[in-house]
């Protein structure tokens, strides 16, 4: 049966449309005050942020390395300056793929896979991915122009301009000055972000460390307009660096080749110290190097060789050298001796060529096996008497001899502003039973009188130990800085002077030191002899090996590396002392015969002028004319 058509209800349609019409302009005005009202968050509330993040995207702010203050002699002539270099830098964040744009370079620039792992070393060292990364210094020409040819393959990669640290003298101040190297990651963390912003250098050692905070300066910055592409289109605003402060060392340069010469390429140390001001005027370890190539990064062959050689010539020996001081230290025990009252200055000890502990059968040898018989105290050091300073140290005892000896700077750390220097070692009892577990014996005193035995000491604390001989116990440490700008060096924990019970002390021991090489039968009396000025002085050997009892030194037994060492430590002119030098020769044999005539050159080269006399300030006053007899001769 067919369906009735019903009509349309266009009413009720009308209605529907009406009210999806009313719906949909209510959704759109919700929408649009949405809309504004995040335009109006966006605009007005956020406006400050936004702005900066879009200035961000259109302004850079790069950082400006300041320039490394400059290290001069005592005189002017430059040690460590700055030279212009072009250097190959890279920047992560524009060059993408870093990894395939370094095998590029070393493709353009024929390199090799050696340099590749030193140059995504650096890369990986990088501390912000918008800042340039130099990989490759010391650019020639032709590198130069291989990059400019392939820069379109060369993304983020740029040649730049930099002043890089130079060393014009070379190896002759590596010990003292020490060198600049690449921040590495350890060091990134201590380092001040912000003023480190662009520098990629950093004293390693030397006065180039221990004044890292003077000589590096203050960063600056530019801002800089750049494109879409990272590219500068302009600078918006710059603030410039502050440079880092020009040192001024206490070191001479022609002192310091005189003392090399004097040694005469043997490996071994010089020091020389103004004892008046305790400035070093020279330091010289031997064998040495070129700091130069440690600056832009030395290449692994070239390193090796020098860490592997047998000389040694990385090793700091005027710092890091541990010696037994030998005979050296004799002047120290014998004013130690006079000051606990063990002895007088009159007191004689008979030498028979030994000494023996008391119901003891075991023979101390002294160097003279025939003997000195009956010595005093100023003969026992012009002959270097072992026999009469065994006595001193037994009456001693090594509680004493450990007290008085350390304040000479034994077992201590005596320098104002030397990062490297060892401690040496001033045994004790306590230092014996902490490291054996042992008790301390009365052998080891007696040895210990005569610089042997536990007993270590650096060149430098020799130098400074006869430097309070010259000045009679005025403490004053030795420092390498003269003058930063202005300012000079001050030493924040001074040493206590040296003051005895009687002060004619000093002059006791210091009459034997200038017989040893002014008396005919001193130790040095060879190098006395040709000197024009009188100088005090004591010659040591230090033992390398130890010899069994009864036997004799015989050298062509011994491998030249195991013969004993050479030193000698002396101050001039006697009267009125204005160098204090230190000598150790490594494997020397001889003190007097080897080291000392070193020591003499050293003296003459400071003190001697081109006519071979006192130069007119080392002269001593001439005495004043008595009235009375200028008046009888007129």
């Amino acid at each position: 049966m067919p369906q009735p058509i019903r009509l349309k209800d266009h009413e009720k349609d009308a209605r529907l449309v009406r009210r999806r019409v009313v719906v949909g302009g209510v959704a759109v005005l919700l929408l649009t005050c949405v809309l504004i009202a995040r335009m109006y968050y966006l605009q007005v509330i956020q406006y400050d942020y936004h702005s900066t993040l879009a200035e961000n995207n259109r302004i850079h702010v790069q950082p400006i390395p300041p320039t490394r203050g400059l290290i001069f002699d005592r005189n002017g002539l430059i040690i460590a300056d700055n030279r212009p270099s072009f250097s190959l830098a890279m920047t992560r964040e524009r060059a993408g793929d870093w990894q395939q744009v370094l095998d590029v370079i070393v493709e353009v620039l024929e390199l090799t896979p050696e340099d590749r792992a030193l140059f995504e070393k650096r890369m990986r060292q990088g501390r912000r991915p918008f800042e340039p990364v130099p990989i490759l210094f010391e650019l020639t020409e032709e590198q130069i122009a291989r990059i400019a040819v392939n820069q379109f393959r060369l993304p983020g990669v740029d040649v730049a301009a930099q002043l890089v640290r130079h060393y014009p003298q070379k190896g002759h101040f590596a010990h003292s000055v020490g060198y600049v190297g690449r921040i590495n990651e350890k060091e990134l963390k201590q380092l001040d972000p912000v003023n480190y912003s662009g520098t990629h250098h950093i004293g390693k050692t030397g006065i180039e460390r221990f004044y890292e905070a003077e000589l590096h300066g203050e960063v600056g910055y530019e801002e800089v307009e750049t494109n879409a592409r990272g590219r500068v289109l302009r600078v918006l605003n710059r603030t410039d660096p502050q440079p880092g402060k020009d040192i001024v060392l206490t070191l001479d340069v022609k002192l310091q080749e005189a003392a090399e010469v004097a040694l005469g390429g043997r490996r071994g140390a010089v020091v020389a110290i103004e004892p008046s001001s305790g400035e070093v005027l020279a330091m010289v370890s031997q064998p040495s190097f070129d700091p130069n190539p440690f600056v832009t990064g030395i290449g692994f062959k070239a390193y090796a060789e020098l860490r592997d050689s047998i000389d040694r010539p990385l090793y700091n020996r005027v710092l890091r050298g541990l010696y037994p001081p030998g005979s050296t230290v004799k002047p120290m025990v014998a004013v130690s001796a006079l000051e606990t009252g063990v002895v007088t200055p009159q007191t004689r000890v008979f030498d028979p060529g030994y000494y023996q502990l008391p119901g003891n059968t075991h023979k101390y040898r002294n160097w003279n096996r025939t003997g000195d018989g009956y010595v005093n105290l100023e003969m026992a050091i012009m002959r270097s008497n072992d026999t009469y300073f065994y006595d001193v140290a037994h009456k001693m005892g090594i509680d004493r001899l450990h007290d008085n000896m350390s304040r000479f700077g034994f077992g201590q750390r005596v320098s104002l502003d030397m990062n490297e220097e060892a401690e040496g070692l001033m045994p004790s009892r306590d230092w014996k039973r902490g490291r054996y577990r042992q008790s301390w014996y009365p052998g080891e005193t007696l040895i210990l009188g005569i610089g042997q035995g536990y007993m270590q000491a650096t060149p430098l604390q020799l130098a400074q130990a006869t430097s309070l001989m010259a000045t009679r116990g005025k403490w004053i440490r030795p420092h390498l800085a003269k003058d930063i700008e202005g300012s000079k060096p001050v030493d924040p924990n001074p040493m206590p002077d040296i003051v005895l019970r009687d002060p004619k002390f000093w002059d006791y021991a210091r009459n034997g030191m200038e017989m040893v090489v002014h008396a005919p039968r001193g130790t040095a009396a060879k190098v006395g002899a040709t000197a024009v000025y009188r100088f005090a002085g004591k010659s040591g050997t230090a033992q390398v090996v130890a010899i069994k009892q009864g036997e004799k030194y015989d050298r062509s037994k011994i491998n030249e590396r195991h013969r004993d060492h050479a030193l000698f430590v002396a101050y001039a002119p006697a009267s009125d002392p204005k160098i204090a030098v230190s000598v150790m020769i490594e494997n020397g044999e001889g003190g007097s015969s080897v080291a000392a005539p070193v020591a003499k050159q050293v003296m003459d080269a400071w003190l001697l002028g081109a006519d071979g006399q006192l130069k007119p300030e080392y002269r001593p006053p001439l005495p004043e004319a008595d009235p009375a007899s200028a008046v009888h001769e007129q």
